[in-house]
């Protein structure tokens, strides 16, 4: 420690100094070897079944290192909620040290080891050999398939980004940097490992990742990096629905869904994953507020430890198109229920043709937007019944939400807010102050013909 510490203060580039003396420590084929002494991981950082995993592996015959954002997040002195490990064994082999295990996916063959309630994920080195029929592309350049085994270098360089294609050993304790990671992380930029339009074309949803990685560490995305983002956009329509769902999760759940969601606007992404929502926004920036203002709380509650639900984030995302189809429709004449149930309908269905929302989701994002609908009526002992009701809570912070962005509810958050905390005679003392609901006026019905004894003619008598 004291030697690292003379070695800084000595430095007038730390930075520099650092990637220096790495570099003297270069070794086969051009990976740059960063010995414990020169970097802060500790095994006291490192998931307890993270290390189980690499030394049965180890004990085993078979190489094993900590790779990826376990080991870019440690290096940043940041908590890593995953820790992924990288082996020269295949998928059967981990599979038949570790009990606890199953071997997941089709397109990337990975091994899930279960902990308890944490998993360690298992992967084996990828190849570079596209000539197996193991390695299978679309007509778009897409990888649908990819299992070609290879050594811990061409894994490296299979990796989408550098700071994301370093190796922890557990045996020497040492980093292993095949692409100039420690550089990158170093400058804080986020940079493609190869050509980016070509790696962006093999997984479009490297488009995502970029914007993740930007948001979540503060990096910027290299120039080269950037470039192709936006002419790129519209590669996330091959991506599959339920692919996307994972990824949405990842973008707006991880406590930097404000910066994420300004990316994404940023490079022009958003409205492939939401189509048509750029449109409204531009047209009426009451919907953006209202998004903004859902993901500062929901990186508010994430940092609280408080819970929070994805149907809420995509109520808030598909409420401008939804809400923007009701009003069409209730202009052109349709009864409000009836407007509703169709715009919702409508939304919800083009929606899932772009990403898979499970029902547990989808109900009660559903509810959540019914609820706007049924708050102001609080005529009689419908309040009490929707006080009552399983989605109150969100329905009623969901109405803050518009309410907070400038949308005009007549003071209709602060009504329930205060009806909440009243007592009995409270809540009927509010109650009796609310306008009566306008009678609708009644049909008047056709009188009926009057009725005759006299028989119809028969065609006799005619």
């Amino acid at each position: 420690m004291i030697k690292r510490l003379l070695t800084f203060l000595s430095s007038p580039n730390s930075d520099t100094a650092k990637t220096a003396h790495y570099k003297k420590s270069r070794g086969k084929h051009g990976v740059t070897l960063i010995p414990r002494d020169q970097h802060s991981i500790s095994r006291r950082d490192i998931s307890t079944s993270a290390l189980k995993v690499m030394n049965r592996l180890n004990q085993s015959g078979f190489s094993s290192y900590l790779v990826g954002g376990g080991v870019r997040d440690l290096l940043l002195e940041g908590s890593p909620k995953d820790f992924d490990v990288a082996t020269d064994a295949t998928p059967e082999q981990i599979r038949t040290l570790f009990r606890n295990s199953r071997i997941i996916g089709r397109r990337f063959r990975i091994v899930h080891v279960r902990f308890g309630r944490e998993i360690i994920e298992v992967t084996t080195f990828r190849g570079q050999n596209s000539d197996s029929n193991q390695q299978i592309e679309s007509d778009t350049g897409q990888l649908l398939r990819d299992n070609v085994y290879g050594d811990m270098e061409s894994d490296a360089i299979r990796r989408d980004f550098t700071a994301n294609a370093l190796y922890y050993s557990s045996k020497d304790f040492s980093i292993y940097d095949y692409t100039t990671g420690i550089e990158d992380i170093g400058k804080r930029q986020l940079k493609m490992i190869g050509d980016p339009a070509t790696r962006y074309k093999e997984d479009p949803v490297r488009l995502l990742r970029a914007v993740r990685f930007a948001a979540k560490l503060g990096f910027t995305i290299e120039s080269s990096t950037e470039a192709p983002i936006r002419d790129q956009a519209h590669l996330l329509e091959h991506v599959p629905a339920a692919r996307l769902f994972d990824e949405i999760l990842k973008l707006f759940m991880g406590g930097y869904a404000t910066a994420t969601y300004q990316l994404l606007q940023h490079y022009q992404l958003l409205d492939q994953l939401f189509p048509g929502i750029n449109k409204i926004l531009s047209n009426d920036p009451m919907y953006g507020n209202l998004i903004e203002e859902v993901m500062i709380n929901t990186d508010k509650r994430i940092r609280s430890d408080k819970r929070v639900t994805p149907a809420f984030i995509y109520a808030a995302l598909l409420w401008p198109a939804m809400h923007h189809e009701y009003i069409r429709l209730t202009t052109k004449g349709t009864p409000q229920l009836e407007a509703f149930n169709q715009s919702s309908q409508k939304i919800i269905s083009r929606q899932l043709q772009r990403i898979m929302i499970p029902k547990r989701f989808l109900i009660p994002m559903r509810q959540i937007w019914e609820l706007q609908w049924r708050l102001p009526n609080r005529q009689g002992k419908r309040a009490q019944r929707l006080l009552e009701h399983p989605k109150f809570r969100a329905g009623y912070d969901f109405l803050l939400v518009r309410e907070a962005s400038g949308e005009q509810l007549d003071d209709l958050g602060l009504w329930w807010k205060q009806f909440q905390d009243a007592d009995e005679d409270m809540k009927a003392s509010m109650i009796g102050q609310l306008k009566p609901p306008s009678k609708r006026r009644k049909r008047k019905r056709k009188p009926r013909p009057p009725k005759t004894d006299q028989a119809p003619p028969s065609p006799e008598n005619e």
